[in-house]
């Protein structure tokens, strides 16, 4: 496991931000075009290099072709996730990785190299759920997981038995986060599924409506709700889902007529960005995120591209914020620019989980360690 992670030296924003612009107008006109100049060249490599680590972390080393033998690594789906069967994929056709069968048929157990585990699949269960046949020597078993500590029960159940960790937390074995960006300067578009980022024209910078949130999972005990009804105070927010408005089509297409998206996660937790942030990103409008902290948000994102609710005092001083940004077009670019050099990424649920790890066994062939402190590792 581990992910050396770059640390981030641009701090908060706006806060930080603004008080550095404050500084500037005490420089002369010269020095200050210049010190301008050199900070913003300075914030674009550490975004770039930053985006650019957690690309490697993703493919380190590029496609996996077969073997010259011809042989291949053998994936075994104990289950299909939430009990939803669907279309195995082919991985070299769809990913470039060569080399992989995936199966679902359990008769091959004896002659998998790996063997895929969903956790929300046995976790109530427990060991009772696994693989009751002695387990082939070489054989991997993977634990794979998409909820947060929150909502993973049973961890203490399972310590010692998995080889290997696939998850959106960036320390996981196998790394897989519910989306990233690329520089667009990076290859072409991977497989089909990536979307180039546009930054908005003047003319269509201001959009129809303000701010939305979609949510199907309302907990009054939520830190969201309690922030919610808290921002509602202070200026309106059309919500959808089954406390709100019905949606009527995709969260995209909706959020694409809003300026702003209220991109709260349900529990907050190490490394826990799920789609929420990720609709509004690929819809145009500007996060408003509320989950783990703004530095491991800008492990994805610039540092721009997202408004922290942690970066305010108060949830009215979010509201003045927001309403300020509408009133003042060149600062709502600020937020938008970067989007001109990136495109999104967003892995397929479940075929493209599969197949990077399926990656990550050919990578390890040789080599198996267990997971002794699951529980600790993964609610830290």
């Amino acid at each position: 496991m581990g992910f050396p992670v770059r640390q981030r030296f641009w701090g908060r924003f706006p806060s930080r931000a603004f008080r550095a612009a404050r500084m500037i107008p005490r420089l002369s006109p010269r020095r200050r075009c210049t010190f301008t100049c050199l900070a913003a060249l300075c914030l674009m490599a550490f975004v770039f290099m930053s985006l650019n680590d957690v690309e490697r972390r993703l493919d380190p080393e590029g496609p996996v072709q077969p073997t010259e033998d011809g042989s291949e690594v053998t994936m075994l789906l104990w289950h299909h996730p939430f009990g939803q069967p669907s279309t195995l994929p082919d991985c070299l056709e769809r990913y470039r990785i060569g080399g992989c069968r995936i199966t679902d048929d359990r008769r091959a157990y004896q002659e998998a190299d790996a063997v895929i585990i969903h956790h929300r699949d046995i976790g109530g269960a427990g060991p009772g759920a696994l693989p009751q046949e002695p387990r082939p020597g070489a054989q991997k078993w993977i634990w794979m997981n998409y909820e947060s500590p929150t909502h993973t029960p049973g961890l203490a159940r399972l310590e010692g038995i998995f080889n290997l960790t696939l998850s959106y937390r960036i320390d996981s074995d196998i790394f897989l986060p519910y989306g990233f960006l690329v520089p667009s300067s990076v290859g072409g578009a991977s497989h089909g599924s990536d979307r180039y980022l546009r930054t908005p024209s003047p003319s269509d910078l201001l959009r129809p409506r303000l701010l939305a949130w979609v949510v199907s999972n309302w907990n009054a005990s939520h830190r969201r709700v309690t922030f919610f009804r808290q921002l509602q105070r202070h200026l309106p927010v059309d919500v959808y889902g089954g406390v709100g408005r019905p949606l009527a089509g995709s969260v995209v297409d909706l959020v694409r007529e809003y300026q702003f998206y209220l991109a709260l996660e349900n529990s907050q937790h190490t490394d826990y960005i799920t789609e929420k942030l990720w609709n509004p990103i690929e819809a145009g409008a500007i996060p408003v995120v509320l989950g783990p902290s703004r530095e491991t948000y800008e492990r994805f994102l610039p540092p721009e591209a997202f408004i922290h609710v942690d970066d305010f005092a108060s949830a009215q001083e979010l509201a003045q914020y927001l309403l300020t940004l509408r009133r003042k077009p060149a600062l709502l670019m600020s937020h938008l620019r970067w989007r001109d050099s990136y495109r999104i990424h967003r892995p397929q649920f479940w075929s493209e989980h599969y197949c990077t790890a399926c990656r990550a066994v050919r990578r390890t062939r040789g080599r198996t360690s267990v997971v002794q402190h699951l529980a600790r590792w993964f609610r830290s």
